[in-house]
This record gives structure tokens, C-alpha cells and sequence, in this order.
């Protein structure tokens, strides 16, 4: 069977690189050749980031006798090309044809093909037909699905569209006009936040469609505006604005909220193996798949290794919660004996509440200063990044790793955001638990996600948010940050001797 071939092949190539490898290669090599063997689709979460787990699916669709489907990010298709498939090619006697291409190049081939997720994607939501269905199809990277399906059922209304509409209805100019300028000053009333969207309200949104509806009953409305309309109208779509308030235009926005009734059809079409590094807390990853429409599939979760992977983690007791206000003068003071023990080492400072990256920026620097910089790539080794999550999981590639890894507050999803707001509420009108179906495993993805390089190091993760101790998910917190060595105290001496920094 092709299972004890790839067990085989892929054990004599790690043997022969006789370098330190990821722990679950060989269990999960087997796993995917069983799954192209099978037809049966399959979720896998590896514990692991930058690719270490890549040999574990690469090495099966090379030696699959049938064609093959690699759906993965841009950026990992030249390292794929270069690196890894003629590293494996040089152990291993495959002579599989591989291809990089937005279709299926004809009904003969029978080799590998690298796409997109967007290309891919987009052909499955909008069946066009250029890939064929019942190919086995590997799916890498899926910790960002959600945001690739979301981003290809948007629906937008951008400045040139209003033009366009205009010149598609000529005899309802001032209708157009007197809607798009009423548009215009509701959403300047609208405070300015740090993500420059808001929600579309109710009466804006009963105006759009009031408008478009008797358009439409004279002409046929622009491509964008019909899909735009059409998406509107239904009742489960979320409705935002951007605002480029420097020169004066807005973007209108809609998409599904709940995206599983596409992507279900997506999986029906093909076995699929779906591989992330961090999705869900359980195995089973019901909640995830739930999200995503997918059913009832072999599940599996590797756990990193408690040896090479495990972090330091120091959970200091007496910092009030993150909403007092004796909350940021605790946790500098903390802040900076941490940092006065890693003179030499790379430091990152982690938060997602806008005003108080922007204070602990100033107020380090004033300190520390031209080691520290906010949200910037360009640091010394000894360094100190201050940024929220997104920047720091955009960007940890090309960082060095850091030994020392600050949690100033928990990455959960600010209701003050409008779209995360705008998912809040749909949960809410279904009567289902919000935060433990949505805020909740957000946060604790991308946590996972992003202590992921201080395993590398076995560095210290100082949890400065004091929620982990006096709520009641506290554990789920601790069980997404394991494995690790708690520290009662924060030893300057040990660190320093353990990372060579003296």
C-alpha cells in the first residue's frame, strides 16, 4: 500500500539529511496517503509553524499514482519549486509532473498541481470549471480559510461604481446624487475609530435598496451593483464602509456572515485534506467545522513536542484586570523587569488595545530608545517590538525569534470593531453563545499561532493579562499555551545563562 511506501521513502530521506526533523513526519505522511488512498477527506491541525510539517504532505503526492490538487499561499510556491520538491526528488525516484497554474492544464495530466487558494477558491464558490472535481485536493494553510472565503464572496461599491451607475441611468442623476451625498454625510457624523469602518445602519441600508429597486425597474444596474444589491437584500449578510477620510471617499462593503453553506458545497465536490497549524482546542474541531460547513471527516491534532517545543511561562499574580485603572502602572512595572533582563535578546510586546500600543510605545522608548519600535520590521537582534497580533503573525517570518514574548492583553476580538460587532449580533439573534462560538476560539487560534516561534527558542512567555486567572476560560488559555514550565518568578540570572546574553 502507498501508506508503508511513503513510511518508508520519507524515513530514509530524514535519515539521510541527519538533521533534527518534526517529531509527527512519518504519522503524518501516512495519514495523508491514506487519505488520497481512501477518498476520504480529512482535517489536520500540526501544532507546528513555518512549514516543518510540509515533507509530511509533499512526500505522498509526489508518489500518488493519480492526479493531485496543492491549494497554498503565493509565497510558498517558489519555496516549493526551489527548495523542497527538488530536495525530495534528489532521495526519493519520482517522476511525477508538477505544475504551477490557475486551471487545470488538460484531461491527460496526472501530475501536481499548485494553485492558489484565491484561484481555487473562487472556482469552487463560482463553479467555472477550471479544475475538475473528485481530484484529490491538499489544502495548506487553512488557519486563514475563513478570511480567503470571506474576501471572495465580498461584494463591493467603490468610488468609479458610482460613475458607473450614473452613466447607466442617466434619467435619475439627482436620485444618484442625493443619495450618495446623504450616504456621504451619515457616515462622517460616525466618530473616527482605529479601524476606519463602521457598520452600515439600517436606514442607509432600506435606501440603498429602496434606490437600486427602482433602478432596476428601468434599466439593467452595472455588474457591481447588481451583485452588490443582490447580496444586500439577504438578511444574513454583514454591511460595512471603509473610510479614506484623507480624501474624502468611502467603500461599500457586503459579504456572508455565515459562510458554511458555500463552503459546504466545496467539499462535496472532491476529497480534501485540510491542514493548519492551529484552529480549534479539540481534535474533533467541531466548532471549526461547523464554521466552515464541513462534516463528519477524520480528525487528528499533533501536539507539540513537550521536550524540544515547551515554553517558559511566567504568570505574575497581582495585576488587576485589563479594564481597571490601576491595570497599566502594574503591568509596566512588570513590563520592565522583563525587559531589563534581556539586554541583548530580541523582545516582543503583544496587544490589541490601539491607545495603549501607541502609550507603551512612547513610554519604552523613552526608556530604552531606538531598540523599541512599534509595528516596524527593521530591529536589532536586541530589539523591542511593540505591535498588536495581527502584525506580529503578518511578520514573525522575517523577524529574528524572540526569548522573550509579553501578553499585555488577550488577543479576543474587540466588540468595538464594527464587523466583529456586526458577527457578535448575528450570533445574538440566533440565541447562541457569542464568546464561546466566536470571540473565544479566535482568541485562542491566534494565540497558538502566535507563540508558535518561541517554542523554537523554548523562551519565555510572560501572561501579563490577569483574565487567565480570574475567569472561567482561564483554562482554555493555559491549555492552548501548553506545553510549558510555569514560573513562579521571573529569574534574571537564568535567563540571561540560558540564551547566552551576558
Amino acid at each position: 500500500m502507498i501508506e508503508a511506501e511513503v513510511h518508508q521513502q520519507l524515513r530514509n530521506f530524514l535519515r539521510q539529511q541527519g538533521e533534527p526533523y518534526w517529531v509527527h513526519h512519518l504519522t503524518m505522511a501516512r495519514l495523508v496517503a491514506r487519505a488520497l488512498r481512501v477518498g476520504r477527506s480529512a482535517l489536520m491541525q500540526t501544532g507546528t509553524h513555518q512549514g516543518h510539517y510540509r515533507l509530511s504532505y509533499l512526500v505522498p503526492l509526489l508518489m500518488w499514482s493519480g492526479p493531485v490538487i496543492l491549494v497554498a499561499p503565493q509565497e510558498l510556491h517558489q519555496r516549493l519549486m526551489r527548495v523542497e520538491i527538488p530536495r525530495l526528488r534528489q532521495c526519493i525516484a519520482v517522476t511525477k509532473p508538477i505544475e504551477i497554474a490557475a486551471h487545470w492544464p488538460n484531461e491527460n495530466f496526472q501530475g501536481l498541481l499548485i494553485t492558489t487558494p484565491e484561484v481555487w477558491l473562487r472556482d469552487r464558490l463560482d463553479q467555472t470549471g477550471k479544475f475538475p472535481t473528485e481530484i484529490p485536493v491538499i489544502v495548506d494553510g487553512i488557519d486563514d480559510l475563513e478570511t480567503w472565503t470571506r474576501e471572495q464572496l465580498t461584494c463591493r461599491i467603490q468610488p468609479p461604481d458610482w460613475e458607473s451607475l450614473m452613466l447607466a441611468c442617466p434619467d435619475q442623476l439627482d436620485l444618484i446624487r442625493d443619495l450618495r451625498v446623504s450616504l456621504t454625510r451619515e457616515i462622517y457624523q460616525h466618530p473616527e475609530n482605529p479601524y476606519n469602518c463602521y457598520l452600515l445602519e439600517a436606514p442607509e441600508r432600506q435606501q440603498l435598496i429602496h434606490l437600486t429597486q427602482r433602478l432596476q425597474s428601468i434599466t439593467p444596474l452595472p455588474t457591481a451593483w447588481a451583485h452588490f444589491i443582490d447580496r444586500l437584500e439577504r438578511q444574513e449578510s454583514l454591511t460595512w464602509i471603509t473610510v479614506n477620510r484623507p480624501q474624502g471617499v468611502f467603500t461599500l462593503h457586503t459579504a456572508p456572515i455565515d459562510l458554511a453553506p458555500a463552503l459546504a458545497r466545496t467539499w462535496s465536490q472532491q476529497p480534501t485534506v485540510l491542514i493548519g497549524e492551529a484552529i480549534d482546542l479539540d481534535t474533533d474541531a467541531n466548532i471549526y467545522r461547523e464554521r466552515i460547513g464541513l462534516g463528519d471527516v477524520t480528525c487528528l491534532k499533533f501536539a507539540p513536542d513537550r521536550h524540544d517545543a515547551m515554553i517558559q511561562l511566567y504568570q505574575p499574580e497581582g495585576i488587576p484586570l485589563p479594564n481597571t485603572p490601576q491595570y497599566q502602572e502594574k503591568m509596566l512595572q512588570e513590563l520592565r523587569s522583563l525587559l531589563s533582563v534581556n539586554p541583548s535578546g530580541f523582545s516582543v510586546v503583544l496587544t490589541n488595545d490601539t491607545p495603549l500600543k501607541s502609550q507603551l510605545g512612547a513610554i519604552l522608548a523613552a526608556e530604552y530608545g531606538s531598540r523599541v519600535q512599534v509595528e516596524q520590521t527593521c530591529l536589532d537582534e536586541n530589539g523591542i517590538l511593540v505591535c498588536d497580533w495581527e502584525f506580529w503573525q503578518r511578520q514573525q517570518r522575517v523577524l529574528p525569534t524572540p526569548q522573550l514574548l509579553a501578553v499585555t492583553t488577550l488577543p479576543i476580538p474587540s466588540l468595538e470593531h464594527p464587523i466583529v460587532a456586526g458577527h457578535v449580533s448575528y450570533y445574538k439573534k440566533l440565541r447562541q453563545d457569542w464568546f464561546r462560538l466566536y470571540l473565544l476560539p479566535a482568541a485562542l487560534a491566534t494565540l497558538q499561532r502566535s507563540i508558535a516561534p518561541v517554542r523554537d527558542a523554548q523562551g519565555v512567555v510572560a501572561m501579563l493579562d490577569s483574565r487567565v486567572i480570574f475567569r472561567s476560560y482561564g483554562e482554555q488559555v493555559l491549555t492552548a499555551l501548553s506545553p510549558f514550565a510555569r514560573l513562579s518568578y521571573f529569574d534574571g540570572d537564568l535567563f540571561l545563562d540560558r540564551y547566552n546574553l551576558r
